[in-house]
């Protein structure tokens, strides 16, 4: 069942995710060279109790850490470790979540470090772009599948793959909620999408193959071609005004 929220309800998730938001541009100076995965998840975990607020990722279902720390060909879910350093040319996915006067927020970015390649920017630029391709379908009246399918075509038109194993969600008083969000699908297809609805939409992009292994740890995600993956997400707001990119912080 979709849980839609009322405006008071959606002021309180919009705060959450502002907090979020400021999360991770203080992140962007954390993630350096030489930087372990455990270090940036303490650094957050800290920054992210200071403001009265939860991690949302420890210990659901058994997760052990504030953040999923993905590098390189590391789709989504990477365990923060002290021997998983950063180095230059990497490309860093972090993912995080929140939780905060009983709601949730959701967001990832995929951080490079210096000396990336031009094909690797190009992968993430190709998948920040398509996260707005797809959010600018989130449009009452419109239908679920009109967003993941400008997600696929952004994406595949360029090269490039989605993967379909894992998706995005509805949130709001759970982590997860109804609908589930995939970054593929048949345009004109799914349910209607109406005023109220809270959606993390989150594209995960590979450079080559959309196939996936999981790790012996039952966490960590990984192309199973080893090239390089992007995760994008935001969480936002279908209004009658259009969607609302609620974890963007205002320019």
């Amino acid at each position: 069942m979709i849980d839609l929220k009322s405006k008071e309800e959606l002021a309180i998730i919009g705060g959450n995710c502002q907090v979020l938001a400021e999360l991770f541009l203080e992140m962007g100076a954390w993630v350096q060279a030489g930087v372990s995965a455990i270090e940036l998840d303490r650094q957050a975990e800290d920054w992210i109790v200071k403001r009265k607020s939860k991690p949302a990722f420890k210990g659901y279902r058994g997760y052990p850490a504030t953040l999923c720390v993905s590098i390189n060909d590391e789709v989504v879910h990477g365990i923060p470790r002290k021997d998983k350093l950063f180095k230059a040319g990497d490309v860093v996915g972090v993912d995080c979540g929140l939780q905060r006067k009983g709601f949730y927020a959701d967001m990832a970015y995929t951080y490079a470090i210096n000396g990336i390649e031009e094909k690797t920017q190009r992968l993430l630029d190709a998948a920040r772009e398509s996260l707005f391709e797809g959010i600018r379908e989130a449009r009452v009246g419109n239908r679920l599948f009109d967003i993941s399918h400008a997600i696929q075509s952004h994406v595949e038109t360029r090269g490039y793959s989605v993967v379909r194993e894992f998706v995005g969600h509805g949130i709001g008083r759970q982590l997860h909620e109804d609908p589930q969000v995939p970054n593929f699908g048949e345009k004109g297809k799914g349910i209607r999408l109406v005023e109220g609805m809270v959606l993390a939409i989150e594209p995960m992009v590979n450079a080559g193959a959309p196939d996936v292994t999981v790790d012996n740890d039952g966490w960590t995600v990984r192309t199973k071609d080893g090239r390089v993956s992007a995760h994008f997400e935001h969480t936002i707001a279908i209004t009658s005004d259009g969607p609302r990119i609620l974890t963007e912080k205002p320019r």
